[in-house]
């Protein structure tokens, strides 16, 4: 059992041997854009992949999207991601069945000087039969999330966060955006929740703490470690971190998919598991952190593992739980030291 102290960071240290599977791509041909100058005309840009030569396919800004904005659109790692997994060994055009004609750019967001959302809607005909496939598209790129078990006294906890203040997305950039705003739930029992305040839904959701990476950088494990420090106070060493998502089929792209019908967003998620004492658990609970000069204030949570699967529809959580149990079961989790 290892001791932990926890003034401004605890140390949460193991002789955990793990290795993190890194994805290479093969090479790609460039594709090429050519920029439509007419003032008279929308915004528009040409473009041509390698998978439809002699076919070039439009890319067209919609009314109220800006010069700036189209431009680092189709300039993002977003965008162009997207177009690289169209014409990957699994792509939509990587068996000449399908044909992309144009994309439509409909919204953009900055998160600063960095691009943060991208909307748009891309038209894709199957060539046999002519018919339009569903093409809209919300484009925020990859993101990590961490599973934190701690085993205490025989139990077994998991560690939330919750952030009581609003979080200034235009000065936080990309890989910061994760805690957003969170609103306190405290059960009376000696387990706490965290809640996220999620407009889309319209509803409060309990979340494990998530990040956005850093898309031109593509530090999984990196960003992963560094949203729980900067969450939760708690130092993870990189070699005690285990993908559970890279013991995916290789087909996969060792990452999940939580919208795909509508958003392009693929979760790393990872795990990390640690021995410690109950004061140890005491001193988290409750526990406030984050970065005060970003406008953060987090408070650490501490919850029962057997509880945590009832207690929220968030598919993050649902979908760590799940990896972690089936990949526990297959016995493809390295043993604990």
């Amino acid at each position: 059992m290892s001791l932990l102290s926890v003034p401004k960071r605890l140390l949460l240290g193991s002789s955990l041997s793990v290795s993190i599977l890194n994805q290479t791509r093969k090479p790609r041909r460039p594709f090429c854009f050519n920029m439509s100058t007419e003032s008279s005309q929308p915004l528009s840009h040409s473009l041509t992949l390698p998978t439809q030569l002699g076919q070039p396919i439009q890319i067209i800004a919609a009314p109220g999207v800006s010069d700036s904005q189209f431009r680092t659109a189709i300039e993002s790692s977003l965008f162009k991601q997207w177009l690289k997994n169209l014409e990957s060994e699994n792509g939509i055009l990587a068996t000449g069945s399908f044909l992309l004609k144009q994309v439509l750019v409909q919204g953009v967001d900055m998160f600063g000087q960095r691009i943060g959302f991208l909307k748009f809607k891309a038209d894709i005909f199957e060539k046999e039969t002519g018919q339009k496939i569903p093409g809209i598209v919300f484009a925020r790129g990859p993101a990590v999330t961490v599973l934190i078990l701690l085993s205490s006294e025989g139990e077994t906890y998991a560690v939330l966060t919750e952030q009581q203040t609003d979080i200034n997305e235009q000065e936080i950039g990309v890989k910061m955006i994760a805690p957003f705003a969170m609103l306190l739930c405290s059960n009376p029992d000696e387990f706490s929740c965290m809640s996220k305040v999620r407009a889309p839904t319209g509803r409060l959701v309990l979340e494990l703490p998530a990040g956005m990476l850093d898309a031109d950088k593509g530090d999984f494990v990196g960003t992963a470690v560094r949203e729980v420090e900067e969450e939760t106070g708690i130092h993870l060493k990189l070699g005690d971190m285990v993908d559970l998502t890279a013991f995916l089929d290789p087909s996969t792209g060792g990452r999940v998919f939580p919208s795909p019908g509508g958003c392009d967003e693929e979760i790393s998620v990872f795990l990390y598991r640690g021995c410690v004492g109950k004061e140890i658990i005491t001193q988290l609970q409750g526990k406030e952190t984050g970065l005060r000069e970003k406008g953060e204030l987090i408070k650490v949570r501490v919850v029962p593992y057997k509880e945590l699967w009832r207690m929220t529809a968030d598919a993050k959580v649902l979908m760590a739980i799940a990896l972690y149990e089936m990949a526990k079961g297959g016995g493809l989790l390295p043993l604990k030291t």
